[in-house]
């Protein structure tokens, strides 16, 4: 697939996407959420690549929003299925397999902030700001906006974003919890791609199932998601990369983890 709104790169087994519509501040519309869907499900098919990193174009926005001049043309029907659409693209990279990290470049508001949030964590410039304005359109969140903040700072302060609209800088963002580290613009890929390299020495498969427990054990209670660690535990030490990764560690040296999801 060509793509007209988004850049779409692989490095040493890290994937990058990059919403390229900077005139436009990167908003959301259709075609956009297309096209990185299709983008997030190239990942998820790849074997070879271990991390992904979500990224905007330009200095000013990481996404500043829903494309509001598609919103003012929609009707009720056509805003459900813009609404489906934006909550499938976002489950897609909630649910990826590999780790996916939000490298917020400036503007994260509306949709661009509920884009950061369906992300494993996020890193953010210290230019970045945060969102969720719908309120003052007279409409709310619409791609998962009030399920995810609310999970993640409590219900309480998400209320407070949601009901105001009001704008949080990233050090108030870190704060709260939802922005992991706040860093210089000028080096915030470089961080991103730090830990992005970090992470995908890891084993692919215990990094899928520490996301995997980690994402489903915040839904039940304690003693099930211990259950569900378990499990995983289990899996994990009859990998490929578990044997790897003990035979490393006795004979003193740096593991090389090469397993696979699919075997």
């Amino acid at each position: 697939m060509a793509y007209n709104n988004i850049i779409f790169e692989i490095t040493d087994q890290i994937a990058t996407i990059t919403i390229n519509r900077p005139k436009a501040l990167n908003a959301l519309n259709t075609e956009v959420l297309n096209e990185l869907l299709h983008a997030v499900e190239s990942v998820a098919a790849d074997e070879e690549i271990r991390v992904l990193i979500l990224t905007g174009s330009g200095e000013k926005a990481f996404v500043a929003g829903a494309d509001i001049a598609e919103l003012a043309e929609l009707n009720s029907l056509g805003a459900k299925f813009f609404a489906v659409t934006g909550h499938k693209t976002m489950d897609a990279i909630g649910s990826l397999a590999i780790p996916v990290i939000a490298a917020v470049n400036g503007f994260a508001l509306g949709g661009g902030l509920e884009l950061a949030l369906s992300c494993d964590f996020m890193y953010a410039s210290e230019n970045a700001k945060f969102g969720l304005p719908e309120i003052t359109l007279g409409i709310i969140p619409g791609f998962g906006g009030t399920q995810r903040l609310s999970r993640i700072i409590g219900k309480n302060r998400a209320k407070e974003m949601i009901f105001t609209g009001k704008m949080i800088s990233a050090q108030e963002a870190a704060q709260m919890g939802f922005v992991n580290q706040v860093v210089p613009a000028e080096t915030l890929m470089e961080t991103v791609r730090k830990t992005a390299s970090a992470m995908a020495s890891k084993g692919k498969f215990s990094l899928n199932q520490a996301k995997q427990t980690i994402n489903q054990g915040l839904d039940v209670d304690l003693q099930t998601g211990c259950r569900m660690e378990i499990d995983a535990f289990a899996l994990c030490l009859s990998s490929e990369d578990a044997a790897e990764g003990t035979r490393a560690f006795l004979e003193k040296r740096k593991p090389a983890f090469k397993g696979k999801l699919k075997g």
